[in-house]
């Protein structure tokens, strides 16, 4: 999954400038035309650890398991347990 995520991030970048100028044009039968996995929307967060696409923290980049697990292992500074 992690492969087919960084795939379709190569399309998005490969593309853009493509993409911005067809919607610019307003070429909706060109865009169309375009691989379905450019546009960007298809992106999906997951996290850099074990590839988790659910209860992803934007902020940290990992999942709320893995950062659960290095919280309390003291591996992010300025977390502290509270009460999970």
């Amino acid at each position: 999954m992690k492969a087919r995520e960084v795939k379709r991030l190569k399309l998005v970048e490969r593309y853009a400038a493509k993409r911005a100028a067809l919607k610019e044009a307003g070429d909706y039968a060109g865009l169309a035309k375009l691989p379905r996995n450019s546009n960007p929307i298809r992106l999906h967060n997951r996290c850099k650890l074990t590839g988790r696409p659910k209860g992803y923290m934007r902020l940290f980049g990992i999942s709320r398991i893995q950062f659960r697990e290095m919280a309390s292992k003291g591996l992010i500074p300025g977390v502290k347990k509270a009460s999970w």
